[in-house]
């Protein structure tokens, strides 16, 4: 049978990309991690890391491995954490991880509330971009993932993990000031030629908004790159261009140098989401409720 703590070797090694990274992690020196390494593909009898001088990387069965060997991990938690509660001992961690602008707009009220709810319970946040930290969730590394989905993004794979949709957050044309826009809807074909602030190629709201102008038979230029919201809003006070933004982000920000309407003939969200294993601890429960309520006063705004 497989020695559980070489196999959380593999799964630090995947994370972290290198063998010395991983050692880190751990607290082991570089030699004792690749000798457990070595001891785990003997008892395998097949090469698992391809070491280099620029990291490591999993061979074939290395990522099958990996594959089991999360979800193994996350048992053992789960069975730990069961024995300890049958023995009358309460949960007192809960790990999240959530992207940057559920941070700003779900997280601090919901902090707060669980907090004054649940004192005994000491939390801690990751921030972690989608579609990251499934893995830390099957592994038990963290307890609850808050995560979204834009528009023409595949979801990721939930393989024994339960996914509640926690909000539609509704995607709004922000433009400056002045612009036509105020003055009521637009489509993606009246809004052509004009300058677009967005993510580069392959971040999420970039492919919901080239997914979006292809849909319309139009071709957009985006002139201004960013992911950061904050930045996309200033760009837009300044008159450099408009961005599709989600609701929630427009509802917490400040100022007066922007308008913000619906997309005339295609109605895109993004979808957040809370990410958990299937037997979720108190703690996870209660944070699950709290944030749930959060959503709900949000959609309010």
């Amino acid at each position: 049978m497989l020695d559980a703590n070489r196999v959380r070797v593999l799964v630090e090694i995947a994370r972290a990309g290198s063998i010395a990274a991983a050692a880190e992690r751990l607290s082991f020196t570089p030699s004792a991690l690749s000798q457990q390494l070595t001891k785990l593909e003997t008892e395998l009898g097949c090469r698992l890391v391809e070491r280099g001088r620029t990291g490591a990387t999993l061979t074939e069965a290395g990522r099958v491995l990996l594959e089991h060997g999360e979800r193994v991990l996350g048992e053992l938690r789960d069975a730990e954490a069961a024995v300890r509660a049958v023995s009358g001992e309460r949960a007192d961690r809960l790990s999240l991880g959530a992207f940057a602008s559920a941070g700003k707009v779900l997280l601090p009220e919901a902090l707060a509330v669980f907090g004054h709810e649940h004192p005994h319970v000491r939390l801690s946040l990751s921030d972690i971009e989608p579609p990251g930290g499934h893995d830390l969730v099957t592994s038990g590394d963290l307890d609850l993932l808050i995560t979204h989905r834009y528009p023409g993004v595949p979801p990721p794979r939930t393989g024994g993990l339960h996914r509640e949709r926690l909000l539609v957050d509704p995607l709004m044309v922000a433009a400056p000031a002045g612009h036509p826009l105020a003055d009521g809807e637009l489509s993606l074909a009246e809004l052509a030629d004009e300058d677009w602030i967005c993510g580069a190629p392959g971040i999420h709201n970039r492919v919901s908004l080239d997914a979006a102008a292809e849909a319309a038979g139009v071709r957009l230029r985006v002139a201004y790159e960013t992911r950061d919201y904050e930045v996309a809003l200033a760009l837009i006070e300044a008159g450099m261009g408009v961005a599709l933004l989600p609701r929630s982000i427009l509802g917490a920000a400040h100022g007066d140098g922007w308008v913000a309407r619906p997309l005339r003939g295609a109605r895109l969200a993004r979808e957040i989401y809370t990410v958990h294993r299937r037997r979720p601890t108190e703690p996870v429960s209660a944070m699950v409720t709290t944030l749930r309520r959060a959503a709900a006063r949000t959609l309010a705004r």
